[in-house]
């Protein structure tokens, strides 16, 4: 392989990766906060840490960021690589809490693909009712060999600048 078809490959594969950061974008996806290098790859995408926010489409004034590992090579180029389950969630209180809508106990906040069939991440919420804290979790799950690795956060029910009231996670729980 002389160096024209190496730069070719490369802009090629800098493309293809580019398409899939833009399709992932969309209305309801997560916002694309930083990425990080972790592993270094010559002639393809490096792999990466990437972090993520996302607002509760249910309760609004709480807002979570995840990070993820990103597989580079030319499998996380193409979409085809299967990505670990190594994800870590912290959610927070940024403005009064209300809730839209009741929900049920491991309501799925947000999900994505994680491989090409099989595997996904989903990012989950219940109420702790007896101490009005709203509690999110984040696995993954796959079709045939599920994985235990998971990260919790809370996010105490409180209220907001000068007023007083709180809701109470409990009276929207199905």
């Amino acid at each position: 392989m002389n160096v024209k078809q190496i730069f070719g490959l490369v802009s090629i594969v800098a493309i293809l990766s580019g398409a899939a950061s833009l399709a992932r974008a969309g209305e309801g996806d997560p916002d694309l906060i930083m990425r990080k290098s972790t592993v270094f790859k010559l002639l393809t995408p490096n792999d990466k840490l990437a972090t993520y926010g996302i607002d509760d489409p249910s309760v609004e004034g709480v807002a979570c960021h995840y990070t993820t590992p990103e597989k580079g090579g030319l499998a996380g180029a193409f979409g085809l690589a299967e990505q670990v389950s190594d994800i870590s969630i912290a959610c927070r209180q940024y403005g009064p809490i209300k809730f839209k809508e009741k929900f049920a106990q491991g309501d799925v906040v947000y999900s994505e693909r994680r491989s090409l069939i099989f595997k996904k991440m989903q990012i989950v919420r219940a109420c702790d009712v007896k101490r009005n804290i709203l509690v999110y979790m984040v696995y993954s799950d796959k079709l045939i060999d599920g994985s235990p690795k998971n990260s919790t956060s809370t996010v105490p029910v409180q209220p907001w600048g000068a007023t007083s009231e709180v809701a109470k996670c409990g009276d929207f729980v199905k």
